[in-house]
């Protein structure tokens, strides 16, 4: 037979051309794409018995239609879309969020969301919605919820290095090196978180000198905040009988402590007992004493003497200028957060930013205390990179 030219298509052709079974197709690349810009450089030859190195691709890092989808835990969407929320005052949509997710998630990491929940109702005044919460919690999780703890006033931000000394021994007349330790560490510093939680004993010469100590720190316009103030009130209650005029310096004590947890009731009553016991009269309530709400202690070693910088009330806005030379004199840097009520994202930037550059030089950083809406929020802004997060207890 005589062979025939191959056919040409004609113009406006939009059929296949027709194709030796030597010839192989083309690759046609993307309209509007030239060779360069496909995502293999190479042609990859492939036969049966070879498999495809993948090696041979060469995936572009920067072309912007190349996107990688990343899963997103569910339940880190709703924290992170509630610690947003409360973050800029959005207190109604936050319960709203985190109610329907208590009802969602009842066991295993979604417990998370309901310690959230607590801390939200804990921060608004609901004592009777935590309380209901409780229950549900409780049945959920087998196990105690969280408790109910008064939340200090909030007010514009407050930021101030804070020495914290752990009294070491027992609040006895004798402990000499106990007391000098205090007198020292209330040198350094013109605010004190004096903790009390390790004393297992006290006398009533013990109680005399730690009273001295609180009356020279208000002489010298200094503050001792007593920590560990029910572990203290249990150990003076023995003492503090009404009718036997002994260990008066044990019941001045008591009557601090009541003055410094604003028990007012509970401070009158026992002023009434004192004076008809020592027969003189007692010491005044003064509401300008009143302590803020104690966070759980902060010292957890033997340590005497830690600097913390401190936050407290409501943050907005804050470039926190004194904090890098706080960072600077110290290592580990120490941000307790257990007296703040809120922080802004732009507040929480800020911190980021600072802290970026001090964990650069190799210190470390812990946030101390923090709730759980607070604690997400960091979350969000990165903060968990740089940064060493301690919950409180519950």
């Amino acid at each position: 037979m005589v062979a025939r030219p191959a056919v040409s298509p004609r113009a406006g052709d939009e059929r296949s051309p027709v194709r030796t079974a030597d010839e192989k197709p083309a690759v046609a690349a993307p309209v509007g794409l030239v060779r360069a810009d496909l995502p293999f450089t190479t042609p990859v030859a492939r036969t049966e018995s070879q498999p495809l190195d993948l090696s041979e691709f060469d995936f572009s890092e920067t072309a912007p239609e190349f996107q990688v989808e990343v899963e997103v835990d569910p339940i880190d969407a709703e924290a992170e879309e509630a610690a947003m929320l409360y973050a800029h005052g959005q207190d109604v949509a936050v319960r709203t969020l985190l109610e329907n997710a208590s009802r969602s998630y009842r066991s295993g990491a979604g417990e998370r969301l309901w310690l959230m929940l607590f801390d939200l109702f804990r921060l608004t005044g609901q004592r009777v919605a935590h309380e209901a919460l409780g229950i549900e919690y409780a049945q959920a999780f087998e196990k105690s919820p969280p408790g109910w703890r008064e939340v200090a006033p909030t007010g514009p931000v407050q930021a101030k290095v804070v020495g914290t000394a752990l009294f070491r021994g027992e609040l006895t007349g004798d402990n000499d090196t106990g007391f000098a330790a205090v007198r020292e560490a209330l040198g350094r510093t013109s605010h004190l978180r004096l903790d009390l939680s390790k004393v297992r004993r006290l006398d009533a010469a013990g109680c005399e000198r730690l009273l001295a100590l609180l009356r020279q720190a208000h002489r010298e316009r200094r503050e001792i905040e007593l920590l560990g103030r029910d572990n203290l009130a249990g150990l003076l209650d023995p003492f503090v009988v009404p009718g036997r005029a002994q260990d008066q310096a044990c019941w001045l004590l008591k009557l601090e402590v009541c003055q410094a947890r604003g028990q007012m009731e509970a401070f009158e009553e026992l002023a009434i007992d004192y004076a008809v016991t020592f027969e003189i009269s007692p010491p005044s309530w003064e509401a300008r004493r009143v302590m803020a709400a104690e966070a759980p202690p902060l010292v957890a070693s033997d340590q005497l003497v830690t600097e913390a910088y401190v936050l407290k009330g409501e943050i907005k806005g804050s470039r926190f200028g004194d904090l890098p030379t706080y960072a600077a004199a110290n290592d580990p840097v120490l941000i307790d957060c257990s007296a703040v009520t809120r922080m802004d994202f732009l507040s929480a930037g800020a911190l980021l930013n600072i802290l970026s550059s001090v964990r650069r030089t190799g210190r470390q950083i812990v946030f101390r205390h923090p709730h759980y809406l607070l604690a997400e929020l960091f979350r969000v802004v990165g903060l968990t990179a740089v940064a060493d997060i301690v919950l409180a207890r519950n």
